[in-house]
């Protein structure tokens, strides 16, 4: 790491805030709001997680719902991607596949437009956190689903305690702050 890196990551840290006990008993939330309220901070931050992927060929980043579709959308615009949002059930207003998952407080659906990729699109999946992995892996389904390459994650907070990594199935993941 250079001292460039230690300097943004420190900046990045000090502006996600530590809820406890959200959204349930035991659970520390990792608010990000005043790290995209910054302007200097949500480019900085898009920038590098964004940057692994550069010389990848993305040709679309789907972004997690909903701290995933404000992240993505600026990795896809930085990496000149399309983007497809992947949303909570019920949320998506055509055909759509569908994935349930496990996370730390419970359990869930997403979904993703049946037509949003074309066959051997490079895919990079994009969230705010990486936790237990249920959402990032039934992000995964989703693409494989639909018969795109999955070429990576990236994440502006990895959980590491939290053993998200081992749900992804060794696919390359980059996660700018790790806990």
């Amino acid at each position: 790491m250079t001292a460039a890196d230690g300097e943004l990551e420190r900046r990045l840290r000090a502006l996600v805030v530590d809820v406890p006990d959200f959204p349930s008993p035991g659970v520390v939330f990792r608010d990000i709001t005043a790290l995209v309220g910054d302007g200097g901070a949500l480019h900085d931050a898009v920038s590098a997680m964004a940057a692994p992927f550069a010389g990848d060929g993305i040709e679309v980043v789907a972004g997690i719902e909903s701290r995933g579709f404000i992240l993505g959308g600026a990795v896809a615009a930085t990496l000149g991607a399309g983007f497809v949002p992947i949303r909570k059930q019920g949320k998506l207003p055509r055909a759509t596949l569908s994935a349930e998952y496990s996370l730390e407080y419970g359990a869930a659906v997403i979904e993703v437009h049946a037509d949003a990729l074309a066959a051997g699109q490079r895919v990079l999946v994009v969230d705010d956190v990486l936790a237990t992995g249920g959402t990032a892996a039934a992000a995964a389904s989703l693409v494989r689903a639909l018969a795109g390459h999955l070429a990576g994650f990236s994440f502006l907070i990895e959980l590491r305690a939290l053993g998200g990594a081992a749900a992804l199935d060794g696919v390359r993941r980059e996660s700018l702050l790790v806990y």
